[in-house]
């Protein structure tokens, strides 16, 4: 394989990403950033094209939150592509990361992510002495009846239509599930002139009051909260809480939107279901970490307090792989701003790593500034769980997994009558996630079903195994015809009463990785 070896490669270009190429640069390595955007920014910065940004409002007056962080961020990424300092590689997605044989550097496989892929078969792979993972995250789904219906989307991709081109998703609006993002997205829909029939929150607001003082550790969302409530006042607003949609009906699309209120377990209240008129349903349950290269490439995990999988990382972001460090929601999920200071102590790290000098102190502010923000974190995720009786919304034909069209019913009749007691088993029985999403939409519900079955809490054993595949996000078979054979270095013959020794596995970190409570 031929081409230049960077000192460092970045995956995504989010605020982990994007802050990591940046200041990775600034401090003299040699960066390639890969990510699947034509442009950077990531989802949480997703905005229109910047050749027309002109014919679209200015992104900070539609909500975009940071902003001026983030076109600072770009203009210091601009200044070092030009000094060719970093090669921003956009409309690329990474599928693997391999370290062929006892090669010292990584090699990251990527593929176009639309189109033919134009790149030559040596460009289409990446190769660094070190690999900063910040793939970010995508929106929990939790299954209900009536959800495979066109008009219900994730709270994530409607607001994603918002602002990349200022698209309506519908007219009329629900939006349901837990969490601070269903008000960012609510307030982002009326803005843009949706009437907003319901906000449904599944937890009641005094949650918060059970952790004050983590609450406290993040002002700026509190400021955040109080520009949400100002646009729910003056847009008339409902905000229910305890409250979750329990049935979506429609004929072709949605037009009907069962709600009902909840006890503190998430168990409907007899008598309290009412519908509403509705041609859009943004559903938001949080979200989950992307973790097919993480744990493709060995790293350590386990399950936050959210329920997800998470990585394991040191006080520096250094993963249990010697090499490879993890930034942003990857390592749990805590915002954009949370996630750019992860990014910049990963590039600090790995330049340090590398034998460059980095202010000392400028390291203990990121990780000072990173406990605060994990602080918090932990006390969102407490304030807004999944309920645990979510379950019992459900019926028999709703579908779990969309893409295999199973029901509830396959998932607990594997579990039950075929003594399948893992969601790994459930998969290759009953076939949950085998299909084109591989698991990203349905794979939390196949769990925590499983679990409630079984009595089993859900451990990262459990979790792993629902994102562990060669393969990382669907590629062209041309991808693997056009694979540069690497070739590995061929051992001398042992004698006949020699015993192989075994692979030596990634070395554990002293550091248990952040800490969930």
């Amino acid at each position: 394989m031929t081409g230049t070896v960077f000192d460092l490669a970045v995956v995504g270009a989010g605020p982990a990403g994007l802050s990591a190429a940046v200041v990775a640069a600034e401090t003299g390595l040699r960066v390639a950033l890969i990510d699947a955007g034509s442009q950077t920014g990531g989802q949480y910065w997703r905005h229109p094209d910047e050749d027309h940004l002109d014919a679209f409002p200015q992104p900070e007056d539609t909500g975009h939150h940071h902003w001026g962080h983030y076109r600072d961020l770009r203009d210091r990424l601009r200044r070092q592509i030009a000094a060719g300092r970093v090669d921003h590689r956009g409309g690329r997605q990474v599928w693997r990361t391999d370290r062929p044989g006892d090669a010292a550097d990584f090699v990251l496989r990527t593929t176009a992510v639309a189109g033919r892929d134009g790149a030559s078969p040596d460009d289409r792979a990446v190769r660094a002495h070190r690999v900063v993972l910040a793939p970010g995250a995508y929106d929990r789904q939790l299954p209900v009846p009536g959800w495979t219906l066109p008009g219900v989307m994730a709270a994530g991709g409607v607001q994603a239509m918002l602002k990349a081109n200022q698209v309506r998703a519908g007219r009329r609006a629900v939006v349901a599930g837990t969490g601070p993002f269903l008000l960012s997205v609510a307030a982002g829909l009326a803005r843009a002139g949706v009437e907003v029939v319901a906000v449904c929150e599944a937890n009641a607001l005094s949650r918060w009051a059970a952790t004050p003082v983590r609450a406290l550790q993040e002002p700026g969302k509190l400021l955040e909260g109080v520009g949400y409530a100002a646009t729910f006042v003056r847009g008339r607003i409902p905000l229910r809480t305890r409250t979750v949609v329990t049935r979506i009906a429609g004929e072709g699309r949605v037009s009907h939107v069962t709600i009902g209120r909840v006890d503190a377990a998430g168990r409907v209240r007899p008598g309290s279901e009412r519908t509403v008129e509705a041609d859009l349903v943004a559903l938001g349950w949080g979200f989950t970490p992307q973790l097919e290269l993480v744990v493709g490439a060995g790293a350590r995990t386990r399950v936050d307090v959210d329920g997800s999988l998470v990585a394991v990382v040191d006080a520096d972001q250094r993963t249990s792989v010697p090499g490879i460090y993890a930034a942003g929601e990857a390592t749990g999920i805590g915002g954009a701003v949370q996630s750019c200071a992860e990014g910049e102590l990963a590039a600090l790290a790995a330049a340090v790593d590398a034998g460059f000098g980095v202010p000392s102190a400028r390291a203990r502010a990121l990780r000072r500034r990173i406990a605060r923000g994990r602080r918090f974190a932990v006390g969102m995720h407490r304030a807004s769980p999944v309920p645990a009786a979510w379950s019992t919304w459900l019926e028999d034909d709703t579908l779990v997994c969309r893409c295999e069209e199973v029901p509830v019913s396959a998932v607990r009749r594997t579990v039950g009558d075929l003594a399948a007691d893992d969601a790994r088993d459930v998969r290759v029985t009953a076939r949950p996630g085998m299909g084109m999403c591989q698991g990203r939409v349905c794979g939390f519900a196949l769990s925590c079903l499983v679990s409630e079955q079984t009595g089993r809490s859900t451990a990262a054993a459990d979790l792993e195994p629902l994102v562990r595949r060669p393969v990382g996000t669907p590629i062209r078979v041309a991808d693997l015809a056009a694979l540069a054979p690497v070739a590995a270095p061929v051992a001398p013959a042992a004698p006949d009463d020699a015993i192989a020794p075994a692979g030596v596995a990634p070395a554990d970190l002293a550091a248990s990785g952040k800490e969930s409570s």
